[in-house]
């Protein structure tokens, strides 16, 4: 049962809907994939405030909650593998990872145990198993689903947002988190396609997922986005140490030796060092936003590669999407079918707030894709 680590239904009324176990949900335990907090064993007094919309929805009978999904370790890592809990299996080859850190959820949805999945993304964590699963993840903008509640890792980079198997899937995900969400169709837009060192595969399956929508696109430049990259890494270390080093002092041995390494590295962030984080983040801001002021989405792969094994050495998979995380800035992450043995997933970045906007031009491409 690794997708889940709290499972509270087999079956209900209306739509299934899981949660990711960093999400406080009444009278169940937060564990957060950590086996120091699930010693504590305390039920959340409340829920989440994001939780809002679904509970009153559960109330009704609209809807009932499947459980609280698997994740990464405390949410800080990509792959989805931990110690504790178990990993959940991938899907489409249950020999390679299932992304993280929101892997159980991005498994819920692809395996059909929930029909959307809320999960968290801090520098990727909704998109990168969405990717590695084949199915479809929306990063909100930062500050619009509120996070009380939900166990920190970095708060100034910290979002939630619905996985679902597809555009449909998410448009009911956000009416979850915000209701009255709503997405008109979009008949002429500009898409910016930035061009990044991808495997062959992907490169040819975005470019053909984008053509296919008959929508002009034209080429456009990033410069300096590994910089922004290296830089919110630093911001993310320094704020994960303050965020979990108490849980670390109170039960070292409930910690698993990786997320320990990556919690105890932020440590060494000096003062200095995230204040030109936190200027380079300003100047990153203002770069997107002047490339957004020429076309409102930007499109790009969500992994450069296809997802690896499950005893990879290392999976940068967070190279494309960390730095929409340290813009603020909302994220779509969709499949596209490659001619690979895998799909490969697009990923269509916009202005502050442009959900509706992003889900819209998703929706066609999901479309025109899948009638090639």
């Amino acid at each position: 049962m690794s997708t889940f680590i709290t499972r509270l239904a087999d079956s209900g009324p209306g739509l299934a809907v899981a949660v990711k176990d960093l999400i406080d949900l009444a009278g169940t335990p937060t564990t957060a994939g950590c086996r120091a907090l699930e010693r504590k064993g305390t039920p959340a007094p409340a829920d989440a405030a994001c939780l809002r919309e679904i509970r009153r929805l559960a109330t009704a009978g609209e809807l009932w909650i499947v459980g609280k999904t698997n994740l990464h370790e405390l949410a800080y890592g990509v792959t989805g593998i931990n110690p504790w809990f178990g990993t959940p299996t991938n899907p489409l080859d249950p020999r390679l990872v299932p992304g993280g850190s929101s892997s159980g959820s991005a498994v819920a949805v692809a395996v059909g145990d929930a029909d959307v999945a809320l999960g968290s993304d801090t520098g990727g964590s909704v998109r990168i198993p969405a990717a590695c699963c084949g199915v479809a993840g929306l990063k909100t903008t930062w500050g619009r689903v509120p996070l009380a509640g939900v166990w920190p890792l970095a708060p100034s980079l910290d979002t939630i947002g619905p996985i679902a198997r597809d555009v449909a899937g998410l448009v009911i995900g956000m009416r979850l988190l915000e209701a009255g969400f709503v997405v008109s169709p979009v008949s002429d837009v500009e898409i910016g396609r930035l061009a990044v060192d991808a495997d062959p595969l992907i490169t040819e399956a975005v470019d053909r997922a984008l053509a296919a929508t008959g929508l002009a696109t034209r080429p456009v430049q990033l410069p300096g986005w590994l910089d922004a990259w290296a830089a919110a890494d630093v911001v993310l270390s320094a704020e994960a140490w303050r965020a979990d080093r108490d849980l670390l002092a109170s039960d070292p041995a409930g910690v698993g030796d990786v997320a320990t390494a990556r919690i105890v590295a932020g440590e060494a962030v000096t003062e200095e060092a995230e204040r030109r984080a936190r200027r380079a983040q300003l100047e990153w801001q203002r770069t997107l936003e002047d490339l957004l002021a020429q076309v409102p989405v930007i499109a790009l792969p969500t992994l450069v590669e296809f997802p690896p094994a499950l005893d990879v050495g290392r999976f940068r998979a967070n190279r494309w999407t960390l730095p929409v995380n340290f813009a603020g800035l909302p994220a779509l992450s969709i499949p596209v079918p490659s001619r690979g043995p895998l799909p490969a997933s697009l990923q269509l970045v916009g202005p502050p707030y442009s959900e509706d906007l992003l889900l819209a031009v998703g929706r066609r491409i999901e479309a025109a894709a899948g009638a090639e």
